[in-house]
């Protein structure tokens, strides 16, 4: 079982940075995919980015460039640092993870934090 509790959304101005976090209550972190999502108003839910539990990543192409996902393997969190945030950046951000020894795909997911980019 893994539970996540994301942290760290709000109100920022565009150009501005926040940092998001997840928190991850497993045992099995290490073999965890951790992944940002984002759900903006009226629209369909996406991956913004992975990061695998050896660290390599991957960025949607609307991100790519301003937005860094990295993990802490001793503290079982994950982070995304967005950095030149856009009104276009407002939406619900998820935490995500799966298991890359899963033979089956099931993934785990947080209760979203809300991060608005408005002046």
């Amino acid at each position: 079982q893994v539970q996540l509790a994301e942290s760290g959304g709000g109100l920022v101005q565009p150009g501005g940075s926040l940092r998001l976090s997840c928190a991850a209550s497993t045992g099995i972190f290490g073999f965890l995919v951790m992944e940002w999502y984002r759900q903006a108003p009226g629209k369909l839910r996406e991956v913004v980015a992975t990061v695998s539990p050896g660290s390599s990543t991957v960025y949607s192409d609307s991100v790519k460039g301003r937005f860094t996902i990295s993990r802490d393997n001793s503290k079982s969190t994950v982070y995304l640092q967005m950095d030149s945030l856009k009104p276009d950046d407002t939406a619900v951000y998820y935490c995500s993870a799966y298991d890359v020894r899963a033979r089956i795909r099931d993934n785990y997911w947080g209760q979203g934090t809300q991060v608005t980019v408005s002046s």
